[in-house]
């Protein structure tokens, strides 16, 4: 066959239309999976599994079109269709508006997917500008020991790393109600980050065996996700302040905070040598941050810590708070409860004047007995050597409202709210002030 006489073929078997039509439409249908596969979360692989098809299937398209033909009485060999009658053929625009219909689509589509591209970049640009840098969430450390009792061990562990890091100025921590939401999850680390509106997160594990203890930690830059920073500690017990501290600095080191005091004043104090004391310490945490009806199991774990070291600031700190909480849940009258909380406020202050949760519980217990500007010093002082504590600052919005400050009550909790975006209990509080 001659060279003409094949590209006159071509033509009259309609190859030259099939060729155009199949690479608009499948022009088409590969922006239509690029714009709608990602939005179900579909694989990258699948999408290119499918490009790659649409590719191979343009020869075989061809190679189709040169053997058959599409007539009124359906597909028919060429042979076939060229010895019908030629009103029993196609129409043969229709090819045209195959074209026409399918480039007005593909054109739809790439305009889309450019908008929607472009959305959603600015949008990750606010978001990246809106996250400060110097942010960070400590998630739940792993509980690797044999014993899985022990996991108000690794809780309070971490919480304790989260309550140094919460004392530093200029950093924002999230707060152990939100961060403790992702305890056992799977969820990408960058999502997380997202959620709780940090740049950083902490992970970790603990295995504790006998008077040794390991702690496994990294620090996750959540834009990118990889590890910013890691270190393993294998330390006896009696050392576990000092590794915590270690922790709270190597990561102010990394964010670039300036530490209050200097490099050489511990975030961590080292409140007792009595290793079953701070357990019991670390339990009470643990109760104490779930609330409710484990109050009153809170109040004996603390309790039972300073029977143990008298001189234990932190547990008379939390006891404080623990004994007011209390009545609100019903578990103890504020007659009988309240004195004992400013008893052992008092004595957690006189053991360590720079103990937050004891200015806290006398911030609480000065706005019930309405002593206003106690009050407000009380709160002010807790915030002043722990800026980024969640509950001190909520406690300290709610004085605001109890006294008719509601612009420093709105600026108070909605910093609390950065600080503990998953809170159901500040979630309400914020609409408190605009109540009738």
């Amino acid at each position: 066959m001659k060279i003409d006489t094949f590209f006159a073929e071509l033509k009259r078997r309609n190859v030259y239309k099939v060729a155009i039509a199949y690479i608009v439409g499948g022009w088409a249908l590969s922006q239509g999976v690029a714009q709608v596969f990602p939005v179900f979360d579909v694989p990258n692989w699948v999408i290119r599994a499918i490009v790659l098809l649409i590719i191979l299937g343009l020869p075989v398209a061809l190679v189709l079109a040169w053997m058959f033909e599409l007539t009124p009485e359906g597909i028919k060999r060429t042979q076939t269709a060229d010895a019908m009658p030629a009103t029993a053929k196609p129409n043969k625009y229709v090819w045209i508006y195959v074209v026409v219909i399918g480039g007005a689509i593909s054109i739809g589509l790439f305009c889309l997917g450019r908008y929607t591209a472009s959305n959603s970049a600015s949008a990750a640009r606010t978001e990246r500008a809106t996250v400060p840098g110097k942010s960070i969430a400590v998630l739940p450390f792993e509980n690797l020991s044999d014993d899985k009792n022990t996991a108000y061990f690794s809780d309070g562990i971490t919480e304790e790393i989260l309550n140094a890091l919460a004392q530093i100025p200029n950093l924002k921590v999230a707060a152990r109600r939100s961060a403790f939401q992702f305890k056992g999850n799977e969820l990408d680390l960058r999502k997380i980050g997202q959620v709780l509106g940090v740049a950083h997160l902490l992970e970790g594990s603990l295995q504790k065996a006998g008077d040794q203890v390991r702690i496994n930690v990294q620090l996750v830059d959540v834009q990118n996700g990889l590890q910013a920073w890691s270190e393993k500690y294998d330390r006896k017990l009696d050392n576990v302040f000092e590794v915590e501290d270690e922790i709270a600095k190597a990561i102010a080191s990394k964010l670039r905070v300036q530490l209050t005091g200097g490099a050489g004043q511990p975030l961590v104090v080292d409140s007792t040598n009595n290793p079953h004391a701070h357990e019991l310490y670390l339990r009470g945490l643990t109760l104490l941050a779930a609330r409710g009806p484990g109050l009153l199991e809170a109040r004996n774990s603390f309790q039972k810590a300073v029977n143990l070291d008298a001189g234990y600031a932190q547990a008379w700190g939390a006891l404080a708070v623990t004994e007011f909480l209390l009545p609100s849940y019903g578990l103890d009258s504020f007659e009988a409860s309240l004195p004992q909380a400013e008893s052992a406020a008092q004595r957690a202050l006189v053991l360590d004047p720079n103990t937050p949760s004891a200015y806290v519980a006398f911030g609480l217990a000065n706005t019930f007995r309405c002593r206003w500007s106690e009050a407000d010093q009380a709160f002010r002082r807790a915030l002043v050597l722990a800026p980024g504590d969640a509950e001190a600052v909520n406690q300290y919005a709610q004085f605001l409202s109890t006294v008719g400050q509601l612009d420093a009550n709105l600026r108070e909790i909605e910093r609390a709210q950065q600080l503990d975006p998953l809170s159901p209990i500040i979630g309400v509080i914020c609409g408190r002030p605009w109540l009738p």
